[in-house]
């Protein structure tokens, strides 16, 4: 058994715990999924600055200042952006942040909220 823990998919729970090789169960819900079904199901795997895994949905944090074409002031550092969506491209995490509108983020500028 691994002591790493997966959020569940179901609740986004973040104490899913192993029960057997690639099966984990979430405490919360009683939900239980297999990892690799999980990654494949999804298709596109994208990973925060911190190597987590990001979903459909959750909820990250810019980790510095990051510019913006036309914009007066960078999006801030700490900034908080709700509802990502996952997508294939150099800026794979496509978002709307308040101030600034629909825009596209790269991982490796997020943590995951």
């Amino acid at each position: 058994m691994s002591d790493e823990m997966k959020p569940c998919p179901k609740c986004n729970c973040d104490y899913g715990y192993e029960v057997k090789e690639n099966t984990y169960a979430c405490p919360e819900c009683s939900n239980e999924w297999n990892t690799q079904e999980a990654e494949e199901e999804s298709g596109i795997l994208v990973k925060d600055v911190n190597g987590n895994l990001l979903q459909n949905g959750d909820s990250v944090i810019v980790i510095k200042n990051l510019p913006v074409k036309g914009a007066p002031q960078p999006v801030k550092a700490g900034t908080k952006v709700k509802n990502i969506r996952l997508r294939e491209a150099e800026h794979n995490i496509d978002c709307k942040i308040k101030g600034f509108g629909q825009m596209g983020l790269k991982s490796e500028f997020v943590k995951k909220a």
